[in-house]
């Protein structure tokens, strides 16, 4: 049998207090370490951090789509209220081709929020009747939403004085007589641009009116071959 020398014993007697003691203390020791502090605050706080960062964002891109939507309704009613011929002798005409062309300009207006993919765009030619009244002559859309104007469709008032005009119940828009009115509706299913989809989904619409710069044909539009008819619920170029 092995023996164990008194120096050896006094040795694991030693190590054994040793052992003993920095056990004891060891609690004590982790009550005033620091070094993982940051760290275990840094995880509860930044899921925190992360989703209110996203919440903002979220809220801030809505609040910009809501700018872009309706800067889009004010430039497609401010450039259909300027397109014709350029002939200053004679009324100008205005050609389908024209309002295409302003369709154009809000598409890339709206290149980022694919405002064609989500939306459409209903431009209307409120004019006077015959009898006096307001009247819808023609109206053009574009856009792969299906949506109908909220104001009224070609043809509306064509007789009589019942149709008020178009916007809301109240403070209808009205055209003079001898000119026109281009109304223009626009509505946009918004997508969130974070997880967060607490404004997935939510529509929204924006309407703008310009009366027509010079003295235009109220004939008619004149067909050029590029219609964007209401009917047609397509996002591709007329």
């Amino acid at each position: 049998m092995k023996t164990v020398s008194l120096c050896q014993r006094r040795t694991l007697g030693a190590l054994g207090k040793s052992l003993k003691r920095n056990l004891a203390r060891l609690p004590r020791r982790f009550a005033r370490d620091q070094s993982g502090v940051a760290m275990i605050e840094f995880a509860f706080t930044a899921p925190l951090i992360l989703g209110l960062g996203m919440m903002g964002t979220e809220t801030a891109y809505f609040v910009i789509t809501h700018m872009q939507v309706s800067q889009i309704a004010m430039q497609v009613a401010d450039s259909t209220s300027r397109v014709g011929e350029t002939d200053v002798l004679t009324a100008r005409r205005v050609f389908d081709s024209d309002i295409n062309e302003s369709f154009v300009g809000a598409e890339k207006l709206g290149e980022n929020i694919n405002i064609f993919d989500r939306g459409r765009v209903i431009v209307s030619s409120l004019q006077q009747n015959a009898d006096g009244g307001q009247w819808i002559a023609w109206q053009r859309c574009r856009g792969a939403k299906v949506h109908d104007s909220t104001f009224g469709e070609e043809g509306d008032g064509a007789t009589g004085t019942g149709f008020p005009g178009m916007g809301e119940t109240g403070r209808e828009i009205t055209a003079a007589q001898g000119t026109a009115v281009m109304f223009v509706e626009v509505s946009y299913d918004y997508r969130s641009l974070t997880p967060f989809d607490i404004f997935d989904a939510r529509e929204i619409s924006y309407t703008a009116a310009f009366n027509v710069r010079d003295s235009r044909d109220l004939s008619q539009l004149h067909e050029s071959g590029a219609q964007a008819l209401c009917d047609q619920y397509s996002a591709d170029r007329p």
